[in-house]
């Protein structure tokens, strides 16, 4: 694979982060439609209102191919919520992941969070996997019906 850039997400990514959600969250796990629709008022959010001195969406890609994305949004005055973490399949397993996650988190660290928290369901384990080598926390985990499935969800800490 050429050299993988991350570069600032811009309002033009949001129907494709949008449109990868749903598609490869349908496909994996067989989420409906809302959950396009929550992903679309996350974006919509962010593109109209987030604060660009402590807020960050980024965009992996390789060329002109978008391979996946992570946000860094203000939970409160100490704590990031990391956001929107996503890879396309065909950038799985090649470390795109873990250069999202380290650009993030340095992103949280240097705007001066104290930490971080997450919002995630036990069926991504890859990602679960990866937050807990690089020293996240879970916390709460939890039986849901969310997106038309039965899932459990998880809130993930991290603490600078």
């Amino acid at each position: 694979m050429s050299p993988i850039a991350l570069r600032p997400f811009r309002p033009d990514d949001t129907d494709w982060l949008v449109e990868q959600h749903d598609r490869l969250y349908a496909q994996a796990e067989g989420f409906d439609a809302s959950f396009g629709v929550l992903v679309r008022e996350i974006l919509d959010g962010f593109n109209a209102d987030h604060d660009p001195t402590c807020e960050q969406g980024w965009i992996a890609q390789v060329g002109d191919t978008r391979l996946g994305s992570i946000f860094c949004v203000r939970l409160d005055d100490q704590t990031a919520k990391l956001r929107l973490f996503l890879l396309v399949p065909e950038a799985r397993g090649q470390g795109v992941g873990a250069k999202l996650l380290a650009q993030c988190m340095g992103y949280a660290q240097a705007k001066g969070y104290r930490g971080m928290q997450l919002w995630t369901h036990e069926s991504h384990r890859a990602a679960c996997a990866l937050y807990a080598r690089t020293g996240w926390q879970l916390g709460d985990s939890r039986p849901v019906q969310s997106f038309g499935q039965d899932l459990v969800e998880q809130t993930w800490t991290y603490r600078f």
